[in-house]
């Protein structure tokens, strides 16, 4: 089992870090008490469901932290686990900006006049010194984007598999009402109708006959092509972003045949990136 333990400063990004990593598939156990990791790998490593990957985010909010964490790793030392210690940091003017922007005091920092926020960061950079100097990797992130911190741990302790971008195309019938978590919506309105056509009518644009129908109308071909660069535009730009999911709906009037059969052309174009999977839902079909 994969083991990593996140630590750092309070305020250098900790909670986005333990966000990318369940995103990215691991078991994030956030505030534990240093004697409770051992046990925990114990339970994951006996459970019936294994896991696979395991991170323990640790800090000063944990009283019993006192920054000395040797004992716990001379632990794990003795069990079927492969560790590595993850370890955030950024500077005081940093840290300071970004309580001061969120309104909340330093775990270490009381009240009166000896409970200052800067004292309080000095008083927990001294404590976590130990823990700095064995991390396997030290991010600072104090000219770091939510996005670009992202990234690091996605390039440390992600995969291919993890770093592929989810998309959703859904088809719809705007008769039913606009998909509420759509990230992008396009209309396939302006194709003729093969509901019109009798000998269509019963099938969906998921037969063959529906299908070439749809794609051999005016304008049908170029709609895709130029909606399909347009998309390469946005997935690059919600890469960089950081954002891994996207949800694209296309709509018909009671979506069953031409956003069917256009969704289904879409995502075969998108298919073809081999950094996306793609799968293609249907909301409406089989509705009428």
């Amino acid at each position: 089992m994969d083991f990593l333990l996140v630590t750092g400063l309070s305020g250098a990004g900790l909670q986005t870090a333990a966000k990318v990593l369940e995103d990215l598939g691991w078991y994030v156990a956030d505030n534990l008490p240093p004697e409770l990791i051992s046990r925990m790998v114990d339970l994951s490593l006996e459970s019936d469901s294994r896991l696979e990957r395991l991170a323990v985010v640790i800090d000063v909010r944990s009283r019993l932290f006192t920054g000395d964490l040797g004992w716990v790793l001379t632990e794990l030392e003795s069990k079927p686990v492969h560790t590595r210690v993850l370890y955030l940091d950024a500077s005081d003017e940093v840290l300071v900006r970004r309580f001061e922007q969120v309104r909340r005091s330093h775990p270490l920092s009381g009240g009166g006049a000896e409970g200052t926020l800067s004292e309080g960061i000095a008083a927990e950079r001294d404590q976590l010194a130990k823990v700095k100097a064995a991390a396997d990797l030290v991010i600072d992130t104090s000219s770091l984007a939510a996005h670009q911190l992202r990234q690091k741990i996605e390039d440390a302790f992600g995969d291919a598999e993890n770093r592929t971008m989810q998309v959703t195309v859904q088809s719809f019938g705007f008769k039913y009402g606009l998909p509420m978590d759509a990230d992008l919506v396009c209309d396939v309105r302006f194709l003729p109708n093969p509901h019109w056509i009798p000998e269509l009518r019963p099938h969906t644009g998921q037969s063959a006959d529906v299908r070439d129908y749809v794609l051999s109308q005016d304008g049908a071909e170029d709609y895709l092509a130029t909606y399909h660069h347009l998309l390469d535009l946005t997935i690059a730009g919600y890469r960089r972003e950081g954002k891994r999911y996207m949800t694209i709906a296309v709509g018909c009037t009671g979506g069953k045949h031409r956003s069917v059969a256009m969704s289904e052309a879409l995502a075969s174009r998108l298919g073809q990136d081999s950094g996306l999977n793609v799968r293609v839902v249907h909301r409406d079909l089989g509705r009428e």
